[in-house]
């Protein structure tokens, strides 16, 4: 579920901080990946509404690969379609493999994590849960407060990175 946001100057915020904090978050777990025994492959995961049945999901999925090869007309009448039913928005994932373990790792919930003070992925599954834009992040001109973003990110990677299992 994505993240409440409760006004216009926030969500500028959050625009402003989003790309950078996925570039630092990407960053630094290569970083990690470099010293570490996990190995890690991103991949992209569709992420669907609550209540979307199998058969909505199998139609939008069917659509979305007829898109990728479509005339311009075609499209526009593919687009509509999609546009009737339910669709999913894309997410990336980071999963590392080590031995026989694998664990996934939401790279969107890092960088709200990073972006919104006190993020709780658990409490953003409510309808009242709305964040708050993390304005430390955000220097005194109104741009991206560079060290700090990248202190933080590296933070909650080493803290990713220090929690998983030991074999």
């Amino acid at each position: 579920m994505l993240p409440r946001i409760t006004n216009t100057a926030a969500w500028q915020q959050a625009e402003l901080l989003m790309q950078p904090a996925f570039i630092r978050i990407i960053d630094h777990i290569r970083k990690h990946l470099d010293t570490s025994a996990w190995k890690g492959n991103y991949e992209t995961v569709l992420i669907w509404p609550d209540g979307t049945t199998d058969e909505t999901k199998e139609i939008v999925t069917q659509l979305l690969q007829q898109l990728e090869g479509a005339s311009p007309e075609q499209a526009d009448e593919i687009q509509q379609a999609i546009a009737q039913l339910a669709t999913p928005y894309p997410s990336y994932q980071l999963s590392l493999q080590h031995q026989n373990q694998q664990l996934n790792i939401d790279l969107w919930d890092l960088c709200y994590q990073v972006c919104f003070r006190h993020y709780n992925p658990a409490l953003n599954q409510l309808d009242s849960y709305t964040v708050e834009i993390d304005t430390s992040l955000i220097d005194e001109t109104g741009d991206v407060n560079w060290q700090h973003l990248d202190a933080k990110a590296g933070d909650l990677v080493e803290q990713v990175f220090a929690n998983l299992p030991t074999v």
